[in-house]
């Protein structure tokens, strides 16, 4: 934005105060920005103009701006201008024209203004009253400064309120009138004060805001004091309208529920906390509040704040105000909407009623429950409108509001118009303007308001001719459709006759309402009120006003008599035609509570709701148990009603009329029986229904807590002990059976003395009770859970199975279970849940043979493995009997810690021991309980505890690390353990039944330990599982021709098998195994049966034979399908697999790195990764070229078979640190796939060790990754150090999101210490545009605490910088306990740094003797656009003779490359070096740099140390070798010098380096009036010069006036001129040394001229992304805006292709967005859709650059201009001739701010050097004469004169350390250009100090915009 302020001309309108503006705009708000002046800004009548960089806030609304510092603050602003740079056409006016003072005027120096587009159009401004009052309390006055900020929807204003002598005293009002935009409705204000004066204290009343504006008043409460050593201590309060709200009205009477309505300001849900209190007033003031719940209909949330205490201030405490905080347990979500019901009565005698009212909505969604509106005194009066708040739920859109009252009252005719509209701005109004009273109109007192549309529908009350048959109660009618229904309508008014409802009678009625859609149904009733009131109504039918009477539906009834029939007096009809009943009987069991005054005399009502609909509200007023009187104390009454089938009823709503004497109930439960679902639904209540007790409700809305099928069953259990030694058992079983619709209890199946004996079957009858809950019908059988007790001494038992007969339809279930269920066999469970399998299963392993089979089939997902970790602490270990509880959401269980898996001797110091527990689903892990029973030598360190939970997905960690042990730590001996989300596995479980086939060939069998992985498509693959747990199991499976079967649970790998590993480790006595095949059966998605994929091999895993590989990866032959028919039957196939992967060949070769120690010994493992798999981790035993594997300088070659990889995109590598010399210098590997030629470089470069660097073994490395660079700022508190393992996650859209990527510190550092800054380097995946940043760490200890005070996250690929300020706490027992953090990138600041290019650069050192350097070798790279820095290349040991050294190197994004210049500084032992030659590739072009020669002072040909090398691409060279020629010109003044001067020249491929001016023609060089030539021969060409940097030493101290250079390319031919006429002194001109000479050989460029514009188009090259139609384009420039250019579809343009196209046109300048459209060659009409999708256009300029517009976007083709798409530029690239025009020498002011904290100045020498896209200044000392420069909270201003930079990109500002005090806090530099007045802003706050932060003492900053 440019923003241009203009001070108006009044004596002493200038300023000096610093002065801020914040943008207000359609898109939200600019930070506050302050508009950095030079020292002649805002003076008296002057125009300052600034440019301010930040995000684009839309149309701008007001401004506001001013700080009051300085000596002469005070400032008369006329007014303000701001312009979009981008969007020039968009400029505003904000007028001023008043003061900014606290002097003059009206006092105020910050103001809002109002804009507008228009220069003539002055907004208007809003006036508030704002009346303060005191509260009249001793000392209650202030003398302090009180300031207020009243916050609206439209923005916010803040004011000082004046404070002169007599205002804010005691017990007085003061009134301040203020003038501010308009905000719109008031939310809240915030006022406080300053705490300045004596008596600062401050007790305020209250505040009252008159808008003047909108002649609204708002009443802020506070009654609080605002006083550092009163009340709370704050000086400043947030007051919302009506803060503090009285709770009047309320009974507070003991075991009651107050219930109130209280309405504020803002929306504050959910609330954090209350305040709750009372003013201890009146006799008993003392009150135990139980608690509060506060319901907010906005946001639906109900919240609990529990307080179970007095507030008394005699009782307890003594407090009578309390802060409540929510329990947040009990929160709950309403899924209902606040609206607001406006509604009008009309102006008409007599239009008011008295009667209550009463309304229903209807939405396409559904309906709401009809809701009544009290009539107080003065509701519903003529000509009154009454507003309401009530609560909906989500209708959708309305269509329709039925209203209606209660006919009773004297005064009940109404009159109304209604409108209603909800808060969300949605507005529907239902227009009436009729009567509702019997009286007048049409009689009606119900009215149907449609949002939309109204409709007529005739009904025909048709009474049957039955003695008796007719009625004169009063009859209602309710229409019910698909669309809704009319409700219950009084049919008042017939048509036809005077009597109705009489013996025969057919009567006509009008019912009006919304269309309803086809009628499905109708009730009908009477009041059954009169003498005559038992009704036969034969039928009723109905049709839509001008149908035909063929269109009619008619409805079949019945008696509606009390005495006849059922005795229903409502019934609901359906269509005779659909004959079907869609209506059934619900019995309504009602229980009145057995306690005094329960009864009731009051008419109850119920209404339930169902999954299919909802019953209409039923009186229960007759009983079918008949009772008489109803509803008494300690009764059940049994109502029938008969209604629509509503399915599964999910709620009730029950309640009374409150009516007659003794009209209060207390209601104990409801009971509904459904026959014809079979459902019993309980529905508890136990509570009041009464006006007078609880909470006042006299209904109630119920959920059903039980659902109980109403028949009972016979199941007949078999249970078959299996044919094993030892099988039976004499213990206690027990069985639970669990089935869909629920589960029994657990039932007894009681031993006698030869029950479950070997091979017997047991068979038990269980006769089911009706009233016990294992009666009910369990539907399906699910599973079944069968255990002992382990009571006896041969309590081991082998069950084989449990048969159980449904005797109700004679199903029978088999439960398999082949196991044991024993203490000391199997996994050592006693307990078993099985689940059925089908007969056809069972049946085919009948016969078959085979009994075990059955696998898969019943396995369950419950199997939870725990593992146990004992500490490495001394005595450690325990003897005691150790026990866990593990507690889930739903149950919790106890594990069996007696049958370890892996050891015999368990507990014992550093020791793992593992179990298995089957358990019902416990729901979600929660915690872990576990101790001893302090027996034996008792002390235990518990280290960990690990559960893996596969029906979960989730392998859980739960941390410990403390003694279990009396006389250790706490001397507790049971710990609650937690798991740590951070240590959480996460995976979808899936049982695969696994079969391996050992060969039948001699020595086939193996005891090793065998493991497989399985792999799907996509490289999608488990973890690795071990198939055998301990030795017992390896000796006993994998012997010679055995078939061993086991069951695993690992993740879902989906529907196809792609490959599997399988191997073994080669230990135990035979490890050599010969596999013949394995087979793998997994259950069908759909439908039963199974698929078994086979997978042959037919070869050895052995090291002594075949080629000595121990591991396999095997690709399926053929799939065999087993699916169970409908029929009963089993049908197989068999289908081969014709399109496996296949095996490929992998050549590695591994390269050591070549310096001292670099070699290992240790065994080295790789596992390479693809995109379809990986190859699982695989030692590197054997080298092909090497005897002695992994030396120093050596490269290792080794051959892996695998299945195809695919893509490779990553290897892991480690070592297993074993032998003496184990770390190992690893600089890279290159993975190459034989079989598709492709070569994977892996650059590692980094050491695997436990002594150097991270002291990491095991290491990651990518292909596909980009860098990310990382700063920590630790906080300065003296507890804020970690030595936790910090990781970052970052995270993009769609939640991709990178591995954790941990931040390991280098050698030496231990911790992130307090105070300190840690830089990394991290390669991660490409995550896109980065979302959110995850930070935390590993810690759970109290030393694991950890501050952060700042992290930033820079993308160099991308050119971004984000910075998150985060100042707290990673800890478990500090802030909020979180170890991890997420920041959202909306709450950083972002910055754009430069961006970068990875390359991987290659340094070859020559084969010459001595060739080899220890020396610094710096390297700087140029490009066609631009120059990277000077880098020091890093150094992995030394550059040794015929030595290939390869870095990564992040590079300016200045491609394509021209040259190089490699630099060394000669220092070290060995600083001569031999360059052969330098290769730079990157992943689109690779460079090659030769130099065949010496780099030093000492040999070679030209004793230099530096060289610069032109880029060889494709065998061309990117730039010439030319010869400069150099003239200098001494002007004719007593200009002379003998300094040392120097030289830079610039051009469009770099520039020169420094070149000193020493060998010239003249032996006295620089003198008077002379002309100095130099020659400098064999230099790269710089292509077209821009300009030259000139300055010398001051060597002696001289001044030299240069009048001009002039150089000469020889190449070229051309001679460039550059004029100087300036002194280079100190103590002339402007004191410089140095001048930047801008070329004089380039003409300037007429803009008004026409020029050639070039436009690319990138047409996707997708099938449908093409168009046979004309494109056409328009450019949007600084300047102007182009017509609209056709772009011409001739020879098949637009076909997945550049296509490009040239116009004239006149300048636009420089173009910032282009529109794009796609329109029809003969302009015809478009028929259909039909899109052009462009990906890319570039528009080139020659003489002012290329602009980049990224589209990917599909345009539409129209027939017109009409419609179009409009991109912004994201990049462009400015000419090198636009480049050279803009080269004029610009003074820039310098302004350095010095932090203000201790320590913070220096003394040493500071240097500056700011870079622009025109180029850097150089580097230039910051100096002055006679000043104590960068003094602590000291500004410091220079003025520096360079050629103009254009927009600035950064400064580098460094210091020297020369002083003792070198350390320095640089707060920020600003830089102001003051030729254009734009001040760009630099902000650093950080320390350039050795000794703190980071120890850096130079700092690169980006700008804040």
């Amino acid at each position: 934005y440019e923003v241009v302020t203009i001070t108006g001309d009044e004596r002493g309108a200038g300023t000096d105060a610093n002065v801020f503006i914040t943008l207000f705009g359609e898109y939200g708000i600019t930070p506050k920005v302050h508009l950095a002046s030079s020292r002649t800004a805002f003076e008296k009548g002057k125009t300052d103009v600034f440019r301010i960089r930040t995000h684009n806030v839309g149309l701008l609304k007001k401004i506001i701006e001013h700080d009051n510092t300085g000596m002469s603050a005070s400032w008369f602003l006329d007014r303000v201008v701001v312009t979009d740079v981008l969007r020039p056409h968009l400029r505003f006016y904000f007028a001023c024209n008043n003061w900014l003072s606290k002097t003059e005027g009206d006092g105020i120096f910050v103001r809002d203004l109002l804009g507008s587009t228009d220069p003539m159009d002055i907004p208007k401004d809003n006036k508030y009253l704002v009346s303060v009052f005191t509260a009249d309390v001793k000392g209650s006055g202030t003398d302090a400064d009180v300031f207020i900020n009243i916050f609206g929807e439209a923005g916010d204003t803040e004011r000082r309120l004046d404070s002169d002598k007599n205002n804010f005293e005691k017990s007085t009002e003061d009134k301040f009138t203020i003038d501010a935009p308009n905000l719109g409705k008031i939310r809240k204000i915030t006022i406080g004060h300053n705490n300045k004066g004596s008596s600062a204290g401050w007790f305020a009343d209250k505040v009252i805001l008159d808008d003047m504006g909108n002649k609204v008043v708002y009443e802020f409460p506070i009654n609080r004091w605002f006083a550092l050593d009163e009340d709370d201590g704050k000086i400043q309060r947030d007051i919302l309208v009506g803060a503090n709200q009285p709770l009047e009205g309320g009974s507070f009477e003991r075991a009651l529920t107050d219930i109130f309505v209280v309405e504020i300001a803002a929306l504050l849900s959910p609330l954090s906390r209350v305040t709750i209190g009372h003013d201890n007033d009146g006799l008993s003031a003392g009150w135990y509040c139980e608690k509060v719940v506060v319901y907010c209909p906005f946001t639906g949330i109900e919240q609990t704040f529990p307080c179970g205490k007095w507030l008394d201030e005699k009782e307890g405490d003594g407090l009578i105000e309390r802060e409540l905080y929510e329990m947040v347990s009990l929160r709950q979500k309403r899924q209902k909407h606040p609206w607001s019901l406006w509604i009008w009565t009309s102006d008409l005698p007599s239009a008011g009623t008295d009667a209550d009212i009463s309304f229903q909505v209807y939405g396409d969604k559904g309906k709401s429950d009809e809701i009544r509106l009290d009539n107080k005194s003065d509701n519903f009066e003529q000509g009154q409108i009454d507003k309401f708040m009530v609560e909906l739920p989500d209708l959708g859109k309305l269509t329709k509001l039925r209203i209606w009252h209660e006919k009773r009252s004297a005064f009940a005719g109404w009159h109304l118009v209604t409108i209603i509209k909800t808060l969300t701005k949605e507005k529907y109004t239902f227009p009436c303007e009729r009567w509702l009273d019997i009286n007048e109109d049409d009689n009606e007192v119900v009215r149907e308001l449609p949002a939309t549309g109204d409709l007529i529908y005739r009904v025909t009350v048709c009474t049957g001719n039955f003695g008796g048959s007719g009625t004169d109660a009063s009859v209602f009618l309710n229409l019910i459709g698909e669309q809704g229904d009319t409700g219950d309508r009084q049919l008042v008014n017939c048509k036809n006759n005077a009597n109705k409802f009489e013996k025969g009678n057919f009567d006509e009625f009008i019912v009006e309402a919304v269309n309803l859609g086809p009628i499905r149904r109708l009730r009908i009733g009477h009041n059954g009120k009169g003498r005559g009131c038992g009704w036969y109504l034969g039928k009723v039918t109905v049709r839509e006003e001008g149908q035909a009477e063929a269109h009619a539906v008619e409805f079949p009834c019945n008696w509606l008599d009390r005495y006849e029939d059922d005795g229903q007096i409502v019934r609901e009809l359906v269509p005779f035609e659909d004959g079907q009943r869609l209506y059934i009987n619900y019995h309504i069991a009602v229980k009145t509570g057995d306690i005094p005054g329960g009864s009731s005399d009051s008419n109850v009502f119920v209404k339930f709701y169902g999954e299919k609909g909802d019953s209409s509200k039923t009186m229960l007023v007759v009983s079918s148990n008949d009772l008489g009187n109803y509803f008494e104390s300690g009764r059940v009454d049994i109502f029938t009603v008969e209604t629509y089938d509503i399915g599964q009823i999910n709620r009730l709503i029950i309640g009374h009329t409150n009516n007659g004497m003794n009209a209060g109930w207390f209601l104990d439960s409801v009971q509904i029986m459904v026959p014809v679902h079979g459902k019993n639904y309980m529905f508890p209540s136990h509570r009041w229904l009464c006006k007078d007790k609880a909470d006042g409700k006299t209904e109630v809305e119920i959920y059903p807590s039980e659902i109980i099928e109403l028949e009972q069953m016979n199941y007949e259990i078999t249970v078959i002990t299996g044919d094993v030694m030892f099988a039976g058992t004499n213990a206690d079983v027990f069985i639970q059976i669990y089935g869909d619709k629920g589960k029994t209890e657990v039932i007894t199946l009681q031993s006698r003395s030869n029950n479950y004996e070997r091979n017997t079957i047991e068979i038990f009858k269980l006769q089911e009770d009706v009233f016990i809950v294992t009666a009910v019908d369990l539907g399906t059988l699910k599973k079944l859970r069968i255990r002992h007790d382990n009571s006896s001494s041969f309590s081991s038992w082998y069950l084989d199975r449990v048969e159980i007969v449904d005797t109700k339809d004679d199903t029978r279930y088999f439960f398999p279970c082949n196991r044991w269920l024993a203490v000391d066999e199997d996994d050592g469970q006693i307990a078993r849940e099985l689940v059925p399998v089908d007969e056809a299963f069972m049946r085919r392993d009948e016969e078959e043979g085979t009994g075990a089979t059955l696998g898969l089939e019943q396995k369950m997902s419950t199997t939870y493995t725990v593992k146990i970790k004992t500490g490495e602490k001394k005595y450690a270990g325990t003897d005691a009997n150790v026990f866990a509880i593990l507690f889930g959401e739903n149950d919790d269980t106890i594990i069996n810690l007696k049958a370890c898996k892996n050891y015999k001797n368990k507990f014992e110091q550093g020791m793992i021991n593992e179990f298995t527990v089957e358990a019902v689903d416990l729901g979600d892990l929660e915690k872990l309980r576990i101790g001893h029973d302090n027996s034996g030598s008792p002390g235990w360190f518990l280290d960990w505890v690990e559960i893996d939970a596969p029906s979960q997905g989730q392998k859980m960690r739960f941390p410990c690390g403390r003694w279990l042990d009396k006389g250790e730590d706490d001397g507790a001996i049971v710990r609650d353990l937690y798991p740590a989300e951070l240590q959480t596995e996460l995976y979808t479980p899936v049982p695969y039944e696994i079969k391996i086939f050992t060969t039948d060939v001699f020595c086939a069998g193996t005891d090793a330990d065998v493991s497989i992985v399985l792999y799907g498509q996509n490289g999608l693959c488990t973890q690795q599982k071990h198939l055998c747990v301990n030795k017992r199991e390896r000796r006993m499976y994998f012997e010679r021709a055995a078939e061993d079967m086991f069951i695993i649970e690992l993740e879902d790998v989906g529907d196809v098998l792609e490959k599997i590993r399988i191997g073994h480790d080669n230990r135990g006595t035979n490890p050599g195994w010969h596999l013949d095949r394995v087979e793998i059966r997994r259950q069908l998605r759909k439908g039963k049966g199974s698929e078994t994929t086979v997978f042959p091999c037919e070869c050895w895993l052995a090291k002594s034979e075949d080629d000595g590989e121990t591991v396999r990866e095997l690709v399926p032959s053929y799939i065999i399908t087993e699916k169970l028919m409908r029929d009963g039957t089993l049908k197989t196939s068999e289908i081969d697999v014709e399109d496996a992967l296949e095996v490929h060949m992998y050549k590695v070769s591994v390269r050591t790195g070549d310096m001292y120690g670099a070699g290992t010994d240790a065994n080295v493992f790789l596992t390479i990764y693809g995109d379809l798999g990986d190859t699982g981790e695989r030692k590197l035993a054997k080298s092909e070229n090497n005897k002695n594997k992994f030396e120093r300088g050596e490269v290792d070659r080794f051959t892996i078979e695998a299945v195809d990889l695919g893509q490779v995109f990553k290897i892991r590598i480690r070592h297993d640190n074993s032998m003496l010399g184990a770390d190992w210098y690893l600089d890279q590997v290159e993975v190459s796939d034989l079989e598709t030629e492709e070569v994977y470089m892996f650059l590692c470069e980094r050491w695997l060790s436990t002594k150097k660097e991270d002291k990491q073994i095991d290491r990651i490395f990518y292909v596909k990754v980009i860098p990310y660079h990382f700063s920590l700022s630790t906080g300065s508190d003296h507890d804020a150090t970690t030595t936790a393992r910090v990781y970052v996650i970052v995270i993009g859209p769609n939640d991709v999101e990178t591995d954790r990527l941990w931040l390991d510190l280098p050698e030496g550092k231990t911790s992130f210490a307090a105070g300190s800054m840690d830089h990394f380097l991290c390669y991660g995946t490409d995550v896109g545009e980065i979302k959110r940043v995850e930070l935390g760490h590993n810690g759970v200890t109290p030393e694991s605490c950890w501050l952060v005070d700042e992290l930033s996250v820079a993308v160099p690929t991308k050119g971004i910088m984000y910075i998150f300020p985060c100042k707290c706490w990673l800890a478990k027992d500090r802030g909020d306990g979180l170890t991890a953090r997420l920041f959202n990138v909306l709450d950083s600041t972002t910055i754009n740094i430069i961006r970068k290019v990875v390359y991987s650069a290659t340094v070859v050192t020559g084969d010459v003797q001595y060739a080899g350097t220890d020396t610094n070798i710096f390297l700087t790279v140029y490009g066609a656009n631009g120059s990277t820095e000077e880098m020091l290349l890093p150094k992995n040991g030394d550059f040794e003779r015929d030595q290939e050294d390869t870095f990564v190197l992040e590079i300016d994004d200045i491609a394509p490359l021209k040259k190089i210049r490699v630099r060394i500084d000669g220092t070290g032992s060995r600083p001569d070096w031999f360059l052969d030659r330098m290769r730079n590739l990157n992943t689109e072009e690779e460079y090659l740099f030769t130099y065949e020669n010496w780099l030093s002072s000492t040999k070679g040909p030209k004793r230099i140390k530096v060289c610069e090398l032109p880029a060889v691409v494709d065998d061309e060279e990117m730039v010439e070798k030319t010869t400069y020629v150099i003239q200098v010109q001494t002007s004719d003044l007593a200009a002379g010098t003998d300094t040392n001067v120097f030289l830079i020249v610039f051009g469009e491929f770099g520039d020169t380096g420094t070149l000193p001016l020493k060998e010239s023609g003249n032996r006295n060089k620089f003198e008077r009036k002379t002309k100095d030539v130099f020659r400098f021969p064999d230099m790269l060409s710089l292509g077209e010069l821009s300009k030259v940097r000139v300055w010398h030493d001051n060597k002696p101290a001289a001044a030299w006036h240069l009048d001009f250079i002039d150089v000469r390319d020889e190449a070229m031919d051309q001679t460039f001129r550059f004029p100087c006429d300036r002194w280079l002194a100190k103590n002339e001109d402007d004191g410089q040394i140095m001048r930047e000479l801008a070329c004089a050989n380039n003409d300037s460029v007429d803009l008004s001229d026409k020029t050639e514009y070039e436009i690319a188009t990138t047409t996707a090259n997708t099938s449908d992304a093409s168009t046979t139609e004309n494109a056409w384009i328009l450019l949007e420039g600084r300047k102007a805006r182009s017509k609209e250019f056709v772009l011409e579809n001739k020879k098949k343009k637009f076909l997945g292709a550049i296509d490009v196209f040239e116009f004239s046109s006149k300048h636009v300048g420089n173009i910032v967005s282009i529109c794009i459209g796609h329109i029809t060659k003969d302009g015809k009409k478009v028929k259909k859709e039909v899109f052009w999708h462009v990906l890319e256009v570039v528009v080139t300029e020659m003489e002012l650059g290329n602009y980049f517009f990224h589209c990917d976007a599909q345009i539409p083709l129209t027939a017109k201009k009409d419609s179009f798409l409009t991109f912004e530029c994201y990049k462009s690239v400015e000419s090198f001739a636009s480049k050279v025009r803009n080269l004029v020498p610009v003074k820039y002011g310098v302004i350095v701010i010095t932090g203000d904290v201790k320590g913070a100045g220096t003394d040493s020498n500071v240097f500056i050097t700011i870079y622009g896209v025109n180029g850097d200044s150089g580097r230039r000392e910051l100096k002055k004469k006679f000043r104590n420069l960068f003094e602590r909270g000291q500004t410091d201003s220079f003025v520096l004169e360079m050629l103009e930079l254009g927009d600035l990109l950064r400064v580098k500002v460094e210091h020297d350390g020369s002083s003792p005090n070198g350390g320095w806090f640089l707060e920020c530099v600003e830089v102001t250009n003051t030729a254009t007045s734009v001040t760009t802003i630099f902000p650093c706050g950080k320390w350039l100090d050795a000794n703190k932060a980071d120890g850096q003492i130079q700092r690169v900053i980006y700008p804040k915009y």
